[in-house]
């Protein structure tokens, strides 16, 4: 839906004469922002359909479609994420408190959703958990494999929430030829390990997208100096890491500690 609406935002824009560079100082985002809008990247916001409406004279007919585009299961930030996810030949991600989505049970995913704030009703919270299971199909079913590496803070490993099962779930997939899983252990963090989850995405095309969550805002970037950043980040913590054999091997110690 929000593809198709990005589309229509073009052909009325278009249709009217209105430039990308007017639609975008009306709605106070960016030129690239309003193009990746149209193109499908980012889902059209309800301020620019509004805005779009009225300078285009579309008589309400863009602004219906923020109607339908507040069903969609998840915000823009996440839908643009795991659109491009689906795209990757590469992907490497470091979190510091929380077990990766790929990475993540069902039940361990369950607890996160219903303890979310505001809460999430009962069939969202079990769609959303659908959803994350599904994603986890780029770690076996894609052909040619992508290549995985992910790196966790010990302090993602020692939360509460972790049980038996998903330290489990953990060296299963370390076990893929394709997997790479890492321990980042507390007396070799780094400062730059401590300034939170980032992903960094490689596409078909060898583009590479930075993304960087938090609890109030999301960051999804093809830019080259934020790109760049990221990497010098997901570099330095991965030399500090463990190898992937000791870090099997420390996963394993957590699970047979009494």
């Amino acid at each position: 839906m929000w593809r198709f609406s990005g589309n229509q935002l073009k052909r009325w824009r278009t249709k009217a004469n209105v430039s990308r560079e007017e639609l975008a100082a009306a709605s106070n985002y960016s030129p690239d922002t309003i193009k990746a809008m149209e193109q499908g990247v980012r889902m059209p916001t309800p301020r620019v359909l509004d805005v779009a409406d009225e300078l285009c004279g579309a008589e309400g007919m863009l602004s219906a479609a923020k109607d339908y585009l507040s069903r969609e299961k998840f915000p823009p930030r996440a839908q643009e994420f795991m659109e491009r996810e689906r795209e990757a030949v590469s992907h490497w991600s470091y979190e510091a408190t929380l077990i990766p989505g790929l990475l993540q049970t069902k039940a361990y995913a369950r607890t996160l959703m219903e303890n979310r704030y505001p809460p999430l009703d009962d069939d969202t919270v079990e769609e959303r958990v659908a959803t994350r299971m599904e994603r986890q199909a780029i770690l076996t079913e894609r052909k040619p494999p992508v290549h995985l590496s992910f790196v966790l803070y010990e302090a993602a490993l020692c939360n509460p929430l972790v049980d038996a099962e998903q330290l489990g779930r953990l060296l299963e997939v370390g076990t893929l030829r394709n997997v790479e899983v890492q321990v980042l252990p507390f007396e070799r963090v780094v400062p730059s390990a401590l300034a939170g989850a980032m992903v960094l995405l490689e596409t078909r095309d060898h583009e590479r997208l930075a993304f960087a969550e938090g609890p109030f805002a999301s960051e999804l970037s093809a830019d080259p100096g934020v790109v760049s950043r990221v990497i010098g980040r997901l570099s330095m913590i991965r030399t500090q890491a463990l190898s992937t054999a000791e870090s099997a091997h420390f996963i394993k110690g957590m699970v047979d500690r009494p």
